[in-house]
């Protein structure tokens, strides 16, 4: 018979080991060879033919043997299936996903599924999704579906910051759009005293919340400087600082402490065709913008938060997420969509269509306002 938890029992999840530096996808063997000798790779389309002569090569000198799939695009039901039946022909001790947020949270469910180490190797520091023990899955269409949590995170999340430094600017900046809701959501998640996203829900550790500050103030700090590094196709310490801050103190940050409003609002949006060539964390800045605005915070801190978005290059209005027609009766769908999702419980009081409906085109009319001030 188990016990009853307490319900002020608090928890921290991690990955078991977190590598972030130059060359690291160099010495790939090194830090496979600790888990097993057989390794399955999923790797983006956009790179695959080069990232699998690399990986082959180097495996190939090695005691250990890999196996590479280029992934379909789309982490769906029927993407995950085919994914896992090719992972099953062989005993693989490893599997490791190379790639964006959706390759990795891909092969999260594969190594799952197969009970394999996991290994995820991002090339952008564009989402937060690395470090975590969920995936989110979307249909065949790109339509946001559910989420699937699993009881362990990633055994080791590695990043070379010479491959990422030279992935395209828009991916940094996206990452910085999901990294900035951390704090917020931290915040609110805080206020109304729910429970995070480890297990089955706990309370957070003081070390969580602290951890989705700074990723927020590392933001605010190196996010500009991080960019222009970018841009020149360089890796300094400013963009070192923001690559962890998108990945490990955003990832480690939302999933200790909750996600809330501007998650909700973004899985909302992804209902419009007009958004689906936007990426996850553009929708989730503009997210975070409505949630401020939601929650009625100050005028300085929503104006702060906007115009950072504007510097870096993130959406601040409708026009921004692409939505330019029909506005009313889209942002009214948007928002009955928002009131169905679970986040949006999170907040810190009961929220209503018509507050989500108003706080979007509210969000939308001062981001007009403060470029307009420009």
């Amino acid at each position: 018979m188990m016990t009853k938890r307490s319900s002020i029992t608090r928890a921290f999840s991690s990955p078991g080991k977190y590598i972030q530096g130059p060359g690291e996808l160099d010495r790939l063997t090194e830090h496979t060879e600790k888990f097993g000798e057989n390794v399955f790779a999923l790797i983006d389309p956009y790179f695959y033919e080069s990232m699998s002569k690399k990986l082959e090569k180097q495996y190939n000198n090695s005691d250990s043997f890999i196996e590479t799939e280029e992934f379909g695009g789309e982490i769906s039901e029927a993407e995950i299936e085919r994914l896992t039946e090719l992972a099953r022909k062989k005993d693989f001790d490893v599997v490791l996903g190379i790639g964006g947020g959706k390759t990795l949270d891909t092969i999260k469910v594969v190594g799952n599924n197969i009970d394999a180490k996991i290994v995820i190797i991002p090339t952008a520091a564009s989402t937060d999704a690395p470090t975590s023990a969920l995936s989110v899955i979307y249909t065949e269409e790109g339509v946001h579906s559910h989420e699937i949590f699993f009881e362990s995170n990633p055994d080791l999340v590695l990043l070379d910051t010479e491959i990422v430094a030279k992935a395209p600017v828009k991916l940094l900046i996206a990452g910085i759009g999901d990294a900035l809701a951390t704090y917020f959501e931290a915040r609110a998640n805080e206020e109304a005293n729910s429970n995070n996203l480890v297990g089955d829900g706990y309370k957070r550790t003081l070390t969580a919340q602290a951890i989705a500050e700074l990723a927020y103030n590392t933001l605010l700090e190196e996010g500009v400087k991080a960019k222009l590094a970018a841009e020149a196709g360089v890796c300094t310490e400013a963009l070192e600082n923001v690559i962890e801050a998108n990945t490990l103190l955003s990832g480690l940050g939302f999933e200790s402490t909750g996600v809330a409003g501007a998650h909700a609002i973004h899985d909302a949006f992804t209902i419009l065709d007009d958004c689906h060539d936007l990426y996850h964390g553009e929708k989730v800045a503009f997210g975070t913008i409505c949630q401020l605005v939601l929650e009625n915070r100050s005028k300085s801190e929503i104006k702060k938060v906007i115009e950072f978005c504007q510097e870096i290059g993130l959406p601040t209005t409708l026009k921004d997420m692409g939505i330019t027609e029909d506005v009313k009766t889209k942002i009214k769908a948007v928002s009955e969509e928002v009131i169905n999702s679970p986040l949006i419980d999170s907040e810190p009081f009961e929220v209503s269509t018509e507050q989500v409906l108003g706080a979007i085109l509210t969000a939308d009319a001062l981001g007009k306002h403060f470029k307009d001030q420009k």
